[in-house]
């Protein structure tokens, strides 16, 4: 039997103590990584538009998603916060990949632009070793399974911050789970802004490539 790919590679807790709060997280998106979701989303004549109708779709669904498990009160809703994040990064993950295959680029979708587009608002410091700016344009280079888990580590100890105030949100029953789906509304939002703008000049990018290549046999 062929060995798993690195990407599934959870990252080992040191003996003798729990595992840390970060930790989890980055366990956790690291298995997000593990494999990329599939989609039937086919090439858009308009694709700026198919996609932004795909953002708006997931933001709903995130909003619902986390507002609902938002809901139990107290020390069981604190419970809920890291099968929430996972949850939402599902939805924001297929959406990812639905946007791509809308700019026709799903076949060359990689685990560091999934990971680009999920956490560059959140983390941005975390890609300055794989990704690029390139005037109008992010590269987005390959990385190791080491590099993806240091980047994977790296957005945890972001998030786990950030978590004091989503489990303090538990402790309002309704009201809190508004706050927390309104949140997720925007977090999802800014997720589709930036694959849209990833996809978007790379499927331009990608066209002047392949006219420029059927030029040179004209």
């Amino acid at each position: 039997m062929p060995d798993p790919p690195a990407a599934t590679t959870y990252i080992p807790a040191r003996k003798g103590r729990s595992r840390s709060v970060s930790e989890r997280i980055g366990e956790s998106i690291i298995l997000l990584l593990s494999e990329l979701p599939q989609t039937v989303e086919a090439a858009s004549l308009a694709p700026e538009v198919r996609a932004r109708a795909i953002g708006e779709t997931a933001c709903r669904k995130a909003a619902l998603v986390a507002g609902t498990l938002a809901l139990p009160p107290g020390l069981a809703g604190w419970l809920t916060v890291l099968p929430e994040l996972y949850a939402i990064w599902k939805i924001q993950a297929q959406m990812v990949s639905d946007i791509s295959g809308a700019y026709g680029r799903r076949w060359q979708l990689t685990r560091e632009q999934m990971l680009f587009c999920l956490f560059r608002h959140t983390a941005a410091q975390a890609f300055r070793d794989i990704a690029v700016r390139v005037g109008e344009r992010w590269l987005v280079r390959a990385a190791s399974s080491s590099a993806i888990r240091a980047i994977a580590r790296r957005i945890g100890v972001r998030l786990s911050e950030r978590g004091i105030a989503r489990g303090a949100a538990r402790w309002l029953p309704v009201i809190g789970a508004m706050g927390v789906g309104a949140y997720a509304w925007y977090d999802t939002r800014q997720v589709a802004r930036t694959a849209i703008d990833l996809f978007a000049v790379e499927s331009a990018a990608g066209k002047a490539f392949d006219f420029d290549e059927g030029s040179l046999y004209d």
